[in-house]
């Protein structure tokens, strides 16, 4: 072990005998933990340190604002002036994201609406 591991692990024991972790908000109950089982192991930490930092993989970014485009046109009329420009920019990032070997289903039908709901959220 190495002397920076031992010197934190003796703080935390010291800690815990000293009773310093003792009835934390939150304690007995179980950890929220995100699913990552998709992403590498090695990758992880990585992925999470950039998450924690508001930093999204660039099809992330792309997703996310396909959703909100079609957020928009759900939300004007089609004789709208400003559907015809909406359509074709949602259009061609749909494009872009089947390319990247994407699937866009998340555009359409039941996912799409509890998505936007999750994304409204936060």
């Amino acid at each position: 072990m190495w002397l920076l591991d031992q010197w934190a692990e003796r703080h935390i024991l010291d800690a815990q005998k000293s009773g310093e972790f003792d009835n934390l908000p939150g304690t007995g109950e179980p950890l929220l933990l995100e699913d990552d089982s998709h992403i590498p192991e090695a990758l992880r930490a990585g992925y999470r340190l950039l998450k924690n930092a508001g930093c999204l993989p660039p099809e992330l970014v792309q997703r996310k604002e396909a959703v909100e485009l079609m957020d928009l046109l759900n939300g004007i009329r089609q004789d709208d002036p400003r559907y015809q420009e909406l359509s074709r920019r949602l259009t061609l990032l749909e494009l872009k994201l089947r390319q990247a070997g994407l699937n866009t289903d998340f555009l359409r039908g039941e996912y799409a609406d509890r998505l936007l709901q999750k994304m409204n959220k936060g």
